[in-house]
């Protein structure tokens, strides 16, 4: 569970245990911390909306090492965040009667029945709030560099939104706040959709868009360092996330060298790429232009309609039905967490690359 190489990132929790938290080593000295920041950031991903699950997490962020008088000293930092709202109850069927699509039997088998599976163990998405808050310790070193990175969810189903660079700022409606979407028409009808869903009690997949913007040309690392590489390998890691692309994506199956190919602008001194959407990276190295990902979610597996599935207490298939609090869709969560998955990647290639004066 490590993420980085110049700054090393370790997740620690569970769903269902005392806390989640995250150790940071290698994180330079002198970084001023912005609390309010961090404070607006776990309010980001926070659940309890109108359309995620009713748990009820404050998300309070304490720092436990790695910083005095608001600033870090270089010292590994611990970050530990209390679970104040799990209901184990609601995962008395576990282990003998393990959900579809979720972890629970392969979690189970792995451990030897020793671990714990409530609300997904170590597994769960409750851990990246560990992530949005490290991202946000992280982030005044990229503030530096100028580098912006900009989220929304940019389909859901069949609905899908234009593009973030054609969208209003964020949040132009409370629409668009409910479902982390730009795009004020997309956001009424992804709401619709979800609507539906939750009628039927079931669920939706969902698709975050991605825009960095201000990378120093450049940055990255070559071959498997490289930040498409890196940044793909973040993105997967987050839970349900089923596939990423960049730039013009599969588009490119369909593009000849002439379409696809940017030429280059500009000056010898401040070179450019030119054209309707140049890559954002090239051999794993920042071109200059935006950069843009896409990242699909697969529909949350805990809904609570009946399905059939093996029981291990009876080894036989029987119905089962989910209850507890779960999101009907990722997407509007996950928008946080793409933004600070692409944060930690872009800090530990900054530092690695020479970028940071830290």
């Amino acid at each position: 569970m490590h993420l980085g190489e110049w700054i090393r990132l370790t997740l620690f929790g569970t769903s269902h245990g005392p806390r989640v938290g995250a150790f940071l080593a290698g994180v330079p000295a002198g970084i001023e911390i912005d609390f309010s920041a961090i404070e607006l950031a776990m309010i980001s991903r926070r659940p309890g909306g109108r359309y995620a699950s009713k748990r009820r997490e404050p998300d309070v962020v304490e720092i436990l090492s790695g910083v005095e008088d608001g600033k870090t000293t270089g010292d590994e930092i611990e970050i530990s965040i209390t679970n104040v709202d799990a209901k184990s109850k609601d995962y008395n069927f576990l282990p003998d009667h393990p959900r579809p699509g979720h972890q629970d039997m392969v979690m189970q088998k792995r451990t030897n029945g020793e671990a714990d599976l409530r609300g997904g163990g170590v597994s769960s998405a409750r851990l990246t709030a560990a992530l949005v808050a490290s991202a946000a310790l992280l982030s005044p070193l990229l503030n530096k560099l100028g580098i912006e990175c900009e989220a929304h969810v940019g389909a859901m189903g069949q609905i899908k939104s234009q593009p973030i660079e054609q969208c209003p700022p964020r949040w132009k409606t409370n629409e668009c706040k409910e479902m982390r979407c730009r795009d004020p028409i997309a956001a009424l009808a992804m709401i619709e959709t979800l609507e539906q869903h939750r009628k039927d009690r079931n669920s939706i997949g969902s698709r975050v868009d991605l825009r960095i913007t201000g990378v120093p040309l450049g940055l990255g690392e070559p071959w498997f360092d490289g930040l498409e590489p890196a940044l793909a390998r973040a993105m997967l890691a987050i839970p349900a996330a089923r596939g990423v692309t960049f730039g013009r994506g599969f588009d490119v199956v369909e593009m000849t060298g002439k379409e696809h190919n940017d030429p280059w602008g500009g000056t010898a001194e401040h070179p450019k790429l030119i054209g309707e959407k140049p890559d954002g990276v090239l051999a794993g190295l920042a071109t200059g232009s935006p950069i843009h990902v896409s990242v699909a979610f697969k529909p949350p597996s805990s809904i609570s309609a009946e399905q059939h599935t093996l029981n291990l207490a009876t080894d036989s298939i029987e119905p089962l039905v989910v209850g507890g609090r779960h999101d009907p869709v990722l997407g509007p969560r996950a928008v946080a967490v793409v933004e600070a998955m692409a944060k930690l990647i872009l800090c530990d290639l900054a530092l690695r690359g020479g970028f940071c004066d830290e």
